[in-house]
């Protein structure tokens, strides 16, 4: 066979796969299973209720405070920041994780039917962690437009209430910090397939946090609500692979059960049969 023709073997099988996803993913579910709030909003709207009671309070309260500390800052300190900081972008993530995922759609279907159902699996916890990050990013990135609070500094002062909702420019996109959402969105999406790595990752979550307030880039409640956003977003994106029974399933009594993923042991087995 020519190059050209494996070549194209290989992209109609990235295709074939990629489409057999989304075509997975677009399946009809049970919404009022997979999200009993619709039908039962009122703990939702409570809850909405106090998270914006809390927002406002620490606007009013903390947000000014914080960003005029933050202005006293050392320069070695707000130099550590600004390295840091760049971390928090959802690129560093999502890129990784994308090209992971093209990688197994590479693949040639496996020889055995557990070799095919560890690669599925693989495939699956790859594109929960794919959407769980960068859904939330997504949305936060539009809202934070929408809304238009401006950054620390803008306007020749602190105002935490300076707001130009639809102002669509970087410097009134403040709420909810998109480092923020992508950074906790992490946290809470690879600590649901890693438990042992919460830890670490909480810690990741927190510096990205603190970094985006040094630099003064954000207000202390843009950061607590992408953290907000990151987390909340995963939880809808697992409750949609639940419904999909995609790594996840709804249990009778509403809360999420998580399939058990393959073991390293039998990722080499597949790798090796897959190799052959």
């Amino acid at each position: 066979m020519t190059a050209t023709g494996t070549t194209l073997q290989v992209v109609q099988r990235v295709a074939t796969n990629i489409v057999a996803s989304f075509r997975r993913l677009a399946r009809p579910i049970d919404w009022r299973k997979a999200f009993p709030w619709i039908e039962e909003p009122k703990p939702v709207l409570i809850g909405a209720a106090v998270a914006l009671a809390v927002a406002l309070a620490v606007m009013g309260l903390i947000d000014a405070g914080a960003a005029r500390v933050a202005q006293r800052l050392p320069v070695w300190l707000l130099d550590l920041f600004n390295f840091v900081t760049d971390f928090g972008k959802g690129a560093w993530v999502l890129w990784p994780l994308g090209l992971f995922y093209l990688a197994l759609a590479v693949l040639p279907r496996p020889t055995t039917r557990m070799s095919q159902a560890v690669l599925a699996a693989v495939m699956v916890r790859a594109g929960f962690l794919f959407a769980a990050i960068g859904l939330p990013g997504l949305v936060a990135s539009l809202i934070k437009n929408m809304i238009g609070r401006a950054r620390p500094g803008v306007g020749g002062s602190i105002n935490p209430f300076l707001f130009d909702p639809f102002h669509w420019a970087p410097a009134f996109a403040s709420l909810p910090s998109g480092h923020g959402t992508t950074a906790f969105a992490a946290l809470a999406a690879f600590g649901t397939l890693f438990p042992r790595a919460r830890t670490a990752l909480l810690v990741y979550g927190i510096i990205i946090a603190m970094s985006r307030v040094a630099i003064r880039a954000h207000y202390v409640s843009d950061v607590m609500a992408g953290a907000a956003f990151g987390i909340v977003g995963v939880i809808l994106v697992r409750r949609w692979f639940a419904a999909l029974h995609l790594g996840f399933s709804i249990g009778p009594d509403g809360h999420i059960v998580q399939y058990p993923g393959p073991s390293v042991r039998r990722i080499k087995a597949v790798a090796r049969d897959l190799l052959a």
